[in-house]
């Protein structure tokens, strides 16, 4: 592929919106920067607090561990950080830089300030907006559809800033739409790789140390840890260990920030940092790394962008396909193996629902990491799903295409279901 094609010049775009750094959980980072920058538009701390969100970020933000809050949980934590102590400039690191007196400071606004939280359901998975008001002054603002996609800024009855929602999910957005696997397989066997290995070097430090982080430490399930005592340290169990180790300090407290992929900090693990332990073990050296991270990284964002930004459907099974094809890449597999590593390993765990960000997540990146392994192994032994099998298709693109149908269209009555569970099954009923 030359570097003049418009797939190149794309597929680098695509890279370089997707790898990009956030610290904690993004959808409560989201929140946070909504708040960060209605406070910065109001002009002064508020005196009362309105947010209005889809079911989907009530599921993803309920659960786990704002950053820099001293372990604090749910919506009013993550839009009290963003006020307090945001920064709207750092966008998925708006609260990267807490002091300890600002700590304190979001607690005792927690304590003072009336945050009050309204379920709302507009059309858009991702809907967020935050309302502030001090006096008779307020500054309201509201994200659609990506995380950091604001689309209304007003003040005091006037409209500073407005995107149009229908232009807010493509508008200088590159085209997903050219993702196929046969040209992500032709980008990744011909891309130079000094185009994208600042990019990649990040994504491999960034989180390789948070896995290591979670590994060391105690967070939540720590379900790295109890992979390696319970299986032993081969290399399989290895990636296994170290995604989910990554994932579970990431939802439970810890300050470090992840390289994401798809909007997601948990996804951009699962799809780096399996592929970065069996280039270790295999020795394989950076040039061949660096296009197995290209292959995971770009067949997650094509699964991905069939889905959309949430779903009821697991985003780590998209990218333990993902890491299942470049490891398969690294230990030698072409086109043929690598399509079928996918297949297989979506035949086996597309059936993991999405039920918010929290600890389990750890468990759930282990169990599609393994998929995308056994994908590969299944097809180095003779064996593969074949179209007809339940949701596999005749072809990757239109077993792409059905997954990605099933987890946009045909989940949104689970995702209603687990939503409404989840806010039951609370013991404060909060959200």
């Amino acid at each position: 592929m030359e570097k003049t094609d418009i797939r190149y010049q794309t597929y680098l775009k695509i890279l370089q919106e997707e790898l990009v750094p956030a610290m904690g959980c993004t959808e409560p980072i989201a929140l946070a920067y909504a708040a960060a920058e209605a406070r910065k538009v109001l002009g002064a701390f508020p005196e009362n607090v309105k947010i209005e969100v889809s079911g989907s970020i009530i599921k993803n933000v309920k659960s786990v561990i704002v950053p820099n809050t001293n372990h604090m949980k749910g919506i009013p934590a993550a839009a009290a950080a963003g006020i307090i102590a945001g920064r709207p400039e750092r966008e998925l690191e708006v609260i990267s830089e807490v002091t300890d007196g600002e700590r304190e400071e979001i607690r005792r606004f927690l304590e003072n300030v009336k945050i009050s939280v309204e379920h709302v359901e507009t059309g858009h998975v991702f809907d967020i907006t935050v309302t502030e008001a001090c006096g008779e002054e307020y500054a309201k603002v509201r994200i659609v559809d990506r995380h950091t996609n604001i689309v209304l800024i007003e003040k005091n009855g006037q409209i500073l800033f407005r995107k149009e929602l229908e232009e807010a999910p493509a508008e200088n957005h590159a085209d997903r739409s050219l993702l196929n696997m046969q040209d992500i397989w032709e980008f990744v066997q011909t891309a130079d790789t000094e185009d994208v290995k600042e990019l990649l070097e990040r994504q491999i430090r960034y989180n390789s140390a948070i896995a290591e982080e979670g590994l060391l430490g105690d967070y939540g399930a720590n379900i790295g840890s109890v992979l390696l005592r319970t299986y032993g340290s081969d290399i399989r169990t290895r990636a296994k260990a170290k995604a989910a180790a990554g994932s579970d300090a990431r939802m439970n407290g810890c300050e470090m920030p992840v390289i994401i992929n798809s909007g997601s900090g948990n996804q951009g693990i699962t799809c780096s940092v399996p592929v970065i332990e069996y280039a270790k073990d295999l020795g394989s050296g950076k040039e061949k790394l660096y296009r197995a991270l290209l292959l995971s990284n770009l067949t997650a964002i094509h699964q991905k962008s069939e889905i959309g930004t949430l779903s009821a459907y697991c985003g780590a099974v998209s990218a333990g396909a993902g890491a299942g094809a470049g490891i398969a890449y690294l230990c030698g597999g072409g086109y043929q193996e690598i399509i079928h590593t996918i297949v297989n390993a979506l035949a086996i765990v597309s059936g993991i629902v999405c039920d918010g960000a929290k600890a389990s997540c750890a468990a759930k990146i282990s169990a599609s990491v393994d998929a995308g392994i056994l994908g590969y192994q299944m097809y180095l032994n003779g064996q593969e799903f074949k179209g007809g099998d339940g949701i596999v298709m005749n072809d990757i693109e239109a077993t792409i295409r059905g997954i990605g149908h099933l987890g946009k269209e045909g989940m949104k009555g689970t995702n209603e279901e687990i939503i409404k569970l989840m806010i039951q099954g609370s013991s404060e009923k909060k959200y």
